[in-house]
C-alpha cells in the first residue's frame, strides 16, 4: 500500500486542529448545571434586556407589559375554574347547577380569549425586536471596529476577541433576547400556577415541584449531553468546513479541477461527516434514554401528586372543586417548566458568547481615538518627523528607534531598505494611521498628536502595494465616497492609466469590479494596481505616499507610472517607498533605514559614493539586469 493510500484509508483524526477561539466557552457549557444557569441568568436578562430596550423600547415594553398580563390571566382562569367545579359538583338539578356555573365559565372563556390576544400580541412585539437588535448589535460592532487605533489590529488578543464577537457573539444577541423574554414568560406562567396553589391550600405548593422537577433534570440533562458532543465534534466540524470551503471557493476551483482533486475531497469529507453522524446517533440515543428517565420520574411524580390529593381529598383537607383546579394548575406549572428550563440553558449557552460580544465592546471603546480639536493646517511647507520610535503589541523590539527624517513641500523623498527595516511603519506613522511611541510627527509648527486623526488623513493620499479590492464599479473604486466630479476622476485615471482599464470594459466606469455579481469583471493585479494608484491621485491632497506602487506592473508600465508621477505631482509632496532602487534615481532625498533605523541620508550620487547599504543594495540590482 503506498503512503497516499495509507493515507487516505485512515479515519479522520478529530483533534488534530485547535479549537477555536469563538468556541473555547464549549468548556463552561459541559459542566453546566441548573443552579449554576439560575445563578447567571438574571444577569444575562439585564444584558439582554438593556440592549433590546436599546433597539426597541416600546417592544420592550408590550412584551414584558402583555406577559405580565397574560400570566395574571392565566392565574384568573384557574380560579375561576374553582368556581366552575364547585358549581357544578354542588348538589341540585342539573340545569340549576349549570346556571350556577355559567358566571365562572364566561369568566373563564373571556380570561382564555384576552390571555390568547396578550399572546398574540407579545409575540409580535416580541418578533419585532429581533431584527432591532441584530441592527443596533452590527451598528455598535462596526462603529467601534472601523474607529478604533489601526494598530489594535496587530494585537493578537484585540483580533482574536475580535473573532469570537463577530463569528458567535454578534449574531447570537437577537437569540439572547428572544430566550431573555421566553425565561421571563415562562417564569410568569409558572408564578402564575403556583400562585393559584397557593391560594387554593398551601399544602398544595409541594406538589408542583414534586410535579416539575423530574422533567427540569432531564431538559438539563439533555442539553449538558449536547454541548458536549458539541465541544468533543469542534475540530472535525472545522476540518468539514475548510473541505467544503476547498471545494466550493472559486480561487480554489481552478486547482481541485487541474489535480483532479475532486473525488480526494469528497472522500475526506464523506469519512468526516460519517464520524459525525456517529457521534450524533449515539447522542440521540443518550438523550433519549435521559428523557424516559425523565419521564418515568415525572411519573412517579405525578402518580405522587395523584396520591397526596386522594388523600387531602380523604381527610377532607381540600374539597373536589379545588382538587381538580389543583391538577389543573399543576400540568399548567409543569408546561411552564419545560418552557422555563428550555429558555433558560438557550440563554445561558449563547448568553457566554453575548457576553463575548459586549466583553469585546467595552475592550474596543477603551481603543478609540482620544479626542482632539479639529481644524488642523491646511498644508505645509514642512513634515517634520523627530526621534520617533514604535513597537507592535507584543513585539520584544520596536520596528523604528529613534528615527528623524524630513519633507518639504513639492519634494520627492524615498524611503528604501530590507523587508522589515520599517519603510511601511514609518509611512504609517506619517499618515496618521499610527501614533508613535514617542516622537513627533509635525506640519510646520503644528504637532500632528493634537488634531483629529480623521481631518489629517483627509489631507493625506496612499497609494499601497496591498491595496483593496472593492466590490463596487470602477468608478467608486477610484472616488472611494468622496465624488469631485467627472473631470478630476478622469484627469486622475489618466495619470495612473486607468483610462486605459475603463476603455477595455463594457460599462466604462461603471463596470462592477467582481464576477461573483452579475454582470461583474475582474482585473488583472496589474490593472487594479492602475485604480489604486488613481485613488490617490484623485485625493488631491498635499501629501502623496506611495508605497510599493508598481509591485504588480511590469517594466514598461513601472517606468511609465513614474514618470507620470513625476509630471504630474503638481506641487504635491511624493514619499516614496520602494525595492527598485532604479526608480529612486530622480528623488530629491532618499533615506535609507535599517532595523528600524536611518543609517544614511542623501541624494542617489551621494549615497553610492557612500559606498555603504544603499550602494550595496543598487549595484546588486544592477548586477542582476546585466549578468
Amino acid at each position: 500500500m503506498t503512503p497516499s493510500t495509507a493515507a487516505d484509508d485512515a479515519g479522520p483524526v478529530l483533534g488534530e486542529l485547535n479549537t477555536p477561539g469563538w468556541l473555547t466557552l464549549s468548556e463552561e457549557l459541559e459542566g453546566i448545571g441548573f443552579f449554576a444557569v439560575a445563578r447567571k441568568l438574571p444577569a444575562l436578562i439585564r444584558g439582554a434586556i438593556g440592549m433590546a430596550w436599546r433597539a426597541g423600547p416600546r417592544d420592550v415594553v408590550a412584551t414584558i407589559t402583555l406577559s405580565v398580563l397574560g400570566g395574571l390571566l392565566t392565574a384568573f382562569g384557574l380560579l375561576a375554574t374553582t368556581g366552575v367545579l364547585e358549581a357544578l359538583l354542588s348538589e341540585g338539578p342539573t340545569p340549576e347547577r349549570v346556571r350556577a356555573a355559567l358566571p365562572s365559565l364566561v369568566a373563564v372563556a373571556v380570561a382564555a380569549g384576552l390571555r390568547t390576544a396578550l399572546e398574540a400580541g407579545a409575540g409580535w412585539a416580541q418578533s419585532r425586536l429581533g431584527p432591532q437588535v441584530g441592527r443596533v448589535a452590527e451598528e455598535r460592532l462596526y462603529g467601534l471596529t472601523s474607529q478604533v487605533e489601526l494598530v489594535s489590529f496587530d494585537d493578537p488578543d484585540f483580533h482574536d476577541s475580535l473573532q469570537r464577537a463577530r463569528m458567535r457573539g454578534m449574531a447570537v444577541a437577537g437569540t439572547v433576547v428572544d430566550a431573555a423574554i421566553d425565561t421571563a414568560t415562562a417564569a410568569i406562567g409558572l408564578v402564575a400556577a403556583a400562585g393559584v396553589l397557593g391560594v387554593l391550600h398551601p399544602v398544595l405548593l409541594p406538589l408542583l415541584v414534586l410535579a416539575v422537577v423530574p422533567d427540569a433534570w432531564a431538559a438539563v440533562r439533555a442539553a449538558r449531553m449536547a454541548y458536549a458532543t458539541d465541544r468533543a465534534l469542534i475540530p472535525a466540524r472545522r476540518r468539514k468546513w475548510m473541505l467544503t470551503e476547498l471545494a466550493a471557493d472559486r480561487s480554489t476551483a481552478a486547482e481541485v479541477r487541474s489535480f483532479t482533486m475532486r473525488g480526494f475531497l469528497l472522500r475526506m469529507y464523506d469519512r468526516l461527516a460519517r464520524a459525525e453522524q456517529e457521534v450524533l446517533l449515539r447522542l440521540a440515543r443518550r438523550q433519549t434514554v435521559a428523557r424516559l428517565v425523565g419521564e418515568a420520574l415525572g411519573g412517579l411524580g405525578t402518580l405522587a401528586v395523584y396520591t397526596a390529593l386522594g388523600l387531602l381529598l380523604g381527610f377532607g383537607v381540600v374539597p373536589l372543586a379545588i382538587a381538580g383546579t389543583a391538577v389543573m394548575a399543576i400540568r399548567s406549572g409543569q408546561s411552564s417548566i419545560n418552557g422555563l428550563v428550555f429558555a433558560a440553558n438557550r440563554l445561558y449557552e449563547e448568553g457566554l458568547y453575548f457576553a463575548d460580544f459586549l466583553s469585546f465592546c467595552a475592550d474596543a471603546e477603551t481603543r478609540l481615538p482620544r479626542e482632539r480639536p479639529r481644524g488642523g493646517p491646511s498644508g505645509f511647507d514642512r513634515i517634520t518627523v523627530e526621534n520617533v520610535t514604535f513597537t507592535y503589541p507584543g513585539s520584544p523590539k520596536p520596528a523604528l528607534r529613534g528615527v528623524s527624517i524630513h519633507l518639504n513641500r513639492g519634494e520627492i523623498v524615498a524611503l528604501v531598505g530590507e523587508n522589515g527595516s520599517g519603510k511601511t511603519t514609518l509611512a504609517k506613522i506619517l499618515s496618521g494611521l499610527y501614533a508613535p511611541r514617542t516622537g513627533t510627527v509635525r506640519w510646520d509648527d503644528t504637532d500632528l498628536a493634537e488634531i483629529d486623526g480623521d481631518e489629517i488623513r483627509e489631507r493625506i493620499a496612499v497609494i499601497a502595494q496591498e491595496h483593496s479590492r472593492w466590490p463596487l464599479t470602477l468608478r467608486e473604486n477610484i472616488t472611494m465616497g468622496e465624488p469631485r466630479g467627472d473631470a478630476a476622476l478622469l484627469a486622475a485615471a489618466r495619470v495612473a492609466g486607468a483610462d486605459e482599464v475603463a476603455a477595455e470594459l463594457p460599462h466604462g466606469y461603471d463596470t462592477l469590479l467582481d464576477r461573483r455579481f452579475k454582470d461583474g469583471h475582474e482585473l488583472s493585479g496589474g490593472q487594479w494596481q492602475r485604480l489604486s494608484v488613481a485613488r490617490g491621485f484623485h485625493r488631491d491632497a498635499p501629501l502623496l505616499i506611495c508605497d510599493e506602487p508598481t509591485a504588480a506592473l511590469d517594466a514598461r508600465a513601472e517606468h511609465g507610472l513614474f514618470e507620470r508621477v513625476r509630471r504630474h505631482a503638481d506641487g504635491r509632496t511624493v514619499l516614496l517607498i520602494t525595492h527598485r532602487l532604479a526608480t529612486v534615481r530622480h528623488a530629491d532625498r532618499v533615506y535609507v533605514l535599517d532595523r528600524g533605523e536611518i543609517t544614511e541620508e542623501g541624494a542617489h550620487a551621494e549615497l553610492i559614493a557612500m559606498g555603504g547599504l544603499y550602494a550595496d543594495l543598487y549595484n546588486l540590482q544592477a548586477r542582476s539586469y546585466t549578468s
